[in-house]
């Protein structure tokens, strides 16, 4: 299912002292099948961007294609019902909504509310559980008596067993610890190439965005910045420095080796292997006297 943002405005608590323009101008193409990550500090504007994606927030102005369904501030929605369940969005912490007394409850809770069936809802349960990696006797069991990782993982098959086109991530490696970071987001790589999910990535983590992400947006000031491929985002790593940003570490050490060796890589390195083979690219054609 293609997203579309086009010239997208939003202002919170409109007509009142306290209202603040949030984004402005926000065009974003996201076509199916894509993996985007939205970078940017915080106050920047991802946040904003991120509930236009299933409709949570209507634009003040411009409007938000998603799917055939057409979404603008002045017409009116009969319902969002099917946008909700198209577009799943896992929030920071999502272990934070967990409520029901078993596993198989609180991911049957989200497809139930939509009209699944109960005998439905328990065959994605068991489905949605196998695909973040938790075993199936997991089920019955409360999800306040599992550990941390765990936890998120249940929340997650929550959003997974709703079966969306487009899956929405916000931050989800939050207070995760390097090695769960890394199977966390191999596993929602994993579920985007098998299951054919759009997926938009909000992260902190140039590493993450480089990695994982074929497109990257940056937001700066409640605008978009910069767009394009990891290769074309960072091959000017001064630019987002300027910013504030971070750079990928690798992206980073390039940097310092370019300059201690007063030599220029042909290319901008995104992984350790393509840094490796510039080396020593640069060691036989020799480093300036």
């Amino acid at each position: 299912m293609d997203i579309s943002l086009q010239n997208v405005e939003y202002r919170y608590q409109v007509n009142t002292p306290f209202e603040r323009l949030a984004i402005k101008d926000v065009s974003i193409d996201i076509p199916s099948g894509t993996f985007l990550a939205i970078i940017g500090h915080t106050g920047s504007g991802k946040s904003t961007v991120l509930q236009h994606l299933n409709a949570l927030l209507k634009p003040t102005e411009g409007q938000v294609v998603i799917g055939e369904r057409l979404i603008t501030s002045q017409k009116k929605q009969k319902t969002l019902k099917e946008i909700r369940q198209r577009v799943g969005i896992v929030f920071q912490f999502p272990e934070h909504q967990l409520f029901e007394e078993t596993v198989e409850k609180d991911i049957c809770f989200g497809p139930m509310n939509f009209g699944v069936s109960e005998e439905e809802a328990k065959k994605r349960a068991r489905a949605a559980i196998s695909q973040v990696g938790l075993p199936e006797e997991i089920l019955h069991k409360s999800p306040f008596d599992l550990s941390g990782g765990q936890m998120r993982r249940v929340a997650i098959a929550g959003v997974l067993a709703m079966e969306p086109d487009v899956i929405v991530l916000d931050e989800p490696t939050a207070g995760l610890d390097p090695r769960g970071r890394k199977e966390i987001m191999d596993m929602f790589y994993s579920l985007h190439g098998t299951r054919g999910l759009s997926t938009v990535l909000v992260t902190h983590s140039m590493e993450d965005a480089s990695r994982y992400a074929d497109q990257i947006v940056i937001m700066h000031n409640g605008e978009v910045y910069r767009k394009g491929t990891p290769k074309e985002i960072f091959s000017s790593p001064e630019g987002l420095l300027k910013l504030g940003l971070d750079v990928p570490e690798v992206v980073r050490f390039q940097l310092k080796m370019e300059k201690s060796l007063n030599i220029r890589f042909s290319k901008t390195c995104l992984t350790m292997d393509e840094l490796t083979d510039e080396i020593a690219a640069a060691m036989k054609r020799g480093t300036p006297k």
